[in-house]
């Protein structure tokens, strides 16, 4: 029976249960969430950083949010897959807007977003954050790890971010080889899945390359994580450019020769066992997109992450 409200985003009067808007109708908050900040019993927080003033190639990444968001609306309504279940049958989830970001001060941009997203942890919630570009994880990286300490991070990329850096670039190509040096991740806690470039150090995080993923089973890619990560606080940050360019062909620095978005989001479905902080998605760029076919895949990884939430909740 369709629900007699539409919008959800903005009438619902509870932050669980499902919404009834259809699917091509309505206000496009992550999966119809309630737009609020007012946080309070929310058990997960989603929240965009429309940023991408530090790409090396193709920017558009700042629209990513907007893009996520749409393309989130075809998992609402019905049990999502594979968790057999409605995720916000019990899991409080709101969708916090964006992060807002002076254009003209980008010196000012790190300290905005670890400031903004220390409040939301503040409130207890888990954060999944919608990129743009893959700098935004550095501040996030330090907003956690203000919370819970040393942090292993689980890195989808094709590339290891670890070029150099003096410690106060604007660069989504360095903030890895930064948080090492930093001290804000454990490089022996942490690893990189589908990487297929080089960078001058691997500063001593494992690595597993692109094509190697081929030989692999996603429970056996799943394994390897674990084993590294093992009890740590792990913080998940999944660069859409981890996938190959013919299922995420949106992102501003492509790289063939990768995985495919079910290979990866069956790894991620494996991930249960981690003791996930904080996660994102980053570096979806719309303008490159087409049909939504990148969107849909950050979308589809960002649900799996409440997934798993959700299935800590109530298994």
């Amino acid at each position: 029976m369709p629900s007699k409200t539409i919008d959800h985003a903005f009438t619902a009067r509870q932050i669980t249960g499902a919404a009834g808007d259809p699917t091509y109708a309505g206000a496009l908050s992550f999966m119809r969430r309630k737009f609020t900040k007012d946080v309070r019993g929310a058990d997960a927080v989603v929240w965009g950083i429309p940023f991408d003033a530090a790409v090396s190639n193709r920017p558009g990444a700042r629209f990513g949010p907007q893009a996520i968001r749409r393309a989130s609306v075809i998992f609402d309504n019905d049990p999502q897959y594979p968790f057999h279940r409605d995720l916000f049958e019990a899991l409080a989830v709101v969708d916090y807007g964006d992060c807002l970001l002076d254009y003209g001060r980008h010196d000012k941009t790190p300290q905005t977003i670890e400031r903004e997203a220390a409040k939301i942890l503040g409130s207890g919630a888990f954060l999944v954050t919608l990129g743009g570009d893959h700098f935004v994880t550095w501040p996030l990286l330090k907003a956690h790890a203000a919370r819970h300490g040393k942090l292993a991070l689980v890195q989808f990329d094709a590339h290891q971010d670890t070029w150099d850096d003096d410690g106060r670039r604007i660069d989504h190509g360095s903030f890895v080889g930064r948080a090492v040096r930093d001290g804000v991740i454990d490089p022996a806690r942490s690893i990189q899945v589908g990487v297929r470039t080089h960078a001058p150090d691997d500063c001593g995080i494992k690595i597993v390359h692109g094509y190697d993923l081929e030989e692999i089973r996603a429970a056996e890619i799943a394994r390897i994580i674990a084993e590294r990560v093992g009890d740590a606080p792990a913080y998940v940050t999944f660069d859409i450019d981890c996938l190959d360019p013919a299922f995420a062909p949106g992102t501003g620095t492509p790289v063939a020769g990768g995985p495919s978005s079910a290979r990866m989001l069956s790894v991620i479905r494996h991930l249960g066992g981690l003791d996930i902080v904080g996660a994102d998605v980053v570096e979806v760029s719309p303008p490159y997109d087409h049909a939504d076919i990148t969107a849909v895949a950050g979308a589809s990884v960002a649900m799996h992450y409440l997934g798993l939430l959700a299935e800590k909740r109530r298994p």
